[in-house]
C-alpha cells in the first residue's frame, strides 16, 4: 500500500505528516516552509509512494470559509497541478491547533518546546491526518 500525507497548512509554515505504508499509525514527518513544499514533496515522492493528500481546511465555527481559506485552496489547486495523480482530500482542521498544543503540554514537553510553532504545526498535521484515518474507518 501506498501512504497517505497530510497538510496543516500556514503562510509561514506547512506541517507535515504521513502514515505508514499500511495506512495504520501517522507520524509527524517535517515542518516546511511554502516556498519549499513543492521541491520538497518531488523529492520525498522518488522514494516513497503517497496515494492521497489530505489538507486540513480552515472553518470558522458557523461552518464559513476562513479568512485563510484563500491561500489553502491555491495551496491545493498547486498540488492538483504538480501532482495531478494524487488525489487530493480536504478535511475540516478546526481546533488541531489547540489539540496539538495540548498534546505537547501533556507529553510533558518543556515551556520552551510548547512555544516551538514549528512544532505544533507537525503534530497539528498528525492529529488532522488521524482523523482522516478514523473517518475512513467508518467507512468500510
Amino acid at each position: 500500500m501506498a501512504r497517505v500525507m497530510a497538510f496543516d497548512y500556514g503562510t509561514k509554515r506547512i506541517g507535515v505528516a504521513v502514515t505508514d505504508p499500511m495506512q495504520m499509525i501517522a507520524t509527524g514527518l517535517d515542518t516546511i516552509h511554502p516556498n519549499q513544499i513543492i521541491d520538497y514533496l518531488k523529492r520525498y515522492l522518488l522514494t516513497e509512494q503517497v496515494e492521497t493528500f489530505v489538507v486540513g481546511e480552515p472553518k470558522q465555527m458557523d461552518n464559513t470559509p476562513s479568512q485563510s481559506a484563500m491561500h489553502v485552496r491555491g495551496f491545493v489547486n498547486l498540488l492538483k497541478k504538480t501532482f495531478p495523480e494524487i488525489p487530493v482530500e480536504m478535511l475540516d482542521e478546526r481546533f488541531t491547533s489547540k489539540m496539538a498544543s495540548a498534546a505537547i503540554l501533556a507529553g510533558g514537553v518543556k515551556k520552551a518546546g510548547r512555544q516551538n510553532k514549528a512544532l505544533v504545526d507537525t503534530v497539528s498535521a498528525v492529529i488532522l491526518l488521524q482523523s482522516w484515518m478514523e473517518g475512513r474507518a467508518f467507512k468500510f
